[in-house]
């Protein structure tokens, strides 16, 4: 009798304990978030070094005593750059994982598969590179998508700073354009490219090529022969790498300008060629308000971060929907949803980030210029079409 008093006493006081401290003893159940990278092919280069920035961005966070007295758990799946991989990588977030959040992928195509799985399963993500505006507006009712969002500008606003900046800056008077017909980014840059061209009265020509194509001396002798003085790159930085490498061999020098497909790896790629090209991106890799967060990079993996453009969006990323599963008290979808998209001058790294309701992507967000030499990138100046 005492040996069964004594074992009822004690769950007497583990009852009791459940009671009395059970919401400490949740508080201390981790908020998974999810993320979708490309780790392994083409494009590996930008999602490991995202996924590496949102794991930083989530140790912080956590040495800081986490969000809702919780701390945050990251898992990362490998999406292989294609759609299909993300369209599984996202399901399995949802139901078997059961995040409450998301971050990437880097690519249009995939976060335009993943939407409806995304509205459907009632969980908000954010995607760091995909600039196509079908990411977050349905192209076929012009309704924002309820469910994603997006950290960079569009490829309207992308195409449109191409355009305005060989026309106005390089004075290009033949414009040619060669991209990628099978790829929503290539696609949807390349239509606001040739728009901006045709609102300034400057002619304008495009070349195409399928993904997987490595010869693109055909589209450049063509648009060479048609007498285009500069050429616009809507593609990624293996293919664009590869075009001035081959635009070199045949002594043709244009003004070759690309959009945020690029990658330090292009240097490898085309050697010497890329002296004197333009490109345009979100930020300067070289800003000092970036400084901290590369130093603290470079302590947590003992190496410099060379695709600095994705670490610091997955790790602000991150800092996004931890400010926004803050603000909604709660770690549900849906209110984690409405925070987000009611976010206002909300500082993270590199800017103030506000939504916009209507579209989901950020405001007011300048472009920089950048040209390359010496094996480098260096920073011109920011940008604004309407501006200029």
């Amino acid at each position: 009798m005492l040996k069964r008093g004594g074992s009822f006493t004690a769950l007497l006081g583990l009852v009791m304990a459940f009671f009395l401290l059970g919401s400490e003893g949740l508080a201390a159940e981790p908020i998974k978030i999810g993320y979708m990278a490309t780790l392994t092919g083409e494009g590996a280069t930008w999602g490991q070094h995202e996924r590496d920035g949102a794991l930083l961005a989530v140790k912080e966070i956590n040495a800081k005593g986490g969000v809702l007295g919780r701390p945050l758990e990251l898992i990362c799946y490998d999406i292989k750059g294609k759609p299909e991989e993300g369209v599984n990588a996202i399901r399995r977030l949802i139901y078997d994982d059961k995040v409450v959040a998301i971050g990437g992928s880097n690519y249009s195509g995939i976060q335009i598969a993943v939407a409806p799985i995304a509205d459907k399963g009632q969980v908000p993500v954010v995607s760091s590179t995909a600039t196509n505006p079908a990411v977050t507006v349905d192209p076929d009712t012009g309704k924002v998508r309820p469910y994603m969002f997006r950290i960079v500008y569009t490829d309207p606003y992308q195409g449109k700073v191409i355009a305005d900046y060989l026309i106005k800056k390089c004075g290009a008077k033949k414009l040619a354009i060669i991209g990628d017909v099978g790829d929503a980014y290539s696609e949807g840059l390349t239509e606001f490219i040739r728009k901006t061209a045709d609102e300034n009265g400057v002619e304008n020509n495009f070349w195409a090529f399928r993904g997987g194509d490595v010869d693109f001396r055909a589209q450049l002798t063509a648009a060479r022969e048609w007498g285009a003085d500069a050429v616009a790159l809507t593609m990624y930085y293996k293919e664009m790498g590869l075009v001035i490498k081959q635009a070199a061999e045949l002594d043709w020098k244009p003004a070759f300008m690309g959009g945020d497909g690029y990658s330090p790896n292009m240097f490898e790629i085309a050697g010497k060629a890329m002296e004197g090209t333009y490109w345009v991106y979100p930020m300067s890799a070289d800003d000092p308000m970036l400084d901290p967060l590369k130093a603290a990079f470079k302590k947590e993996y003992d190496r410099d971060a060379t695709e600095v453009l994705n670490v610091v969006l997955a790790y602000d990323i991150i800092l996004m929907l931890a400010n926004a599963i803050e603000t909604a008290g709660v770690a549900e979808g849906p209110a984690i949803r409405d925070a987000i998209e009611n976010t206002k001058d909300l500082q993270v790294t590199h800017f103030k980030w506000t939504v916009d309701k209507d579209t989901h992507n950020p405001m007011n967000k300048p472009a920089s210029i950048f040209q390359a030499k010496g094996n480098k990138l260096v920073f011109l100046e920011k940008w604004e079409p309407m501006a200029n």
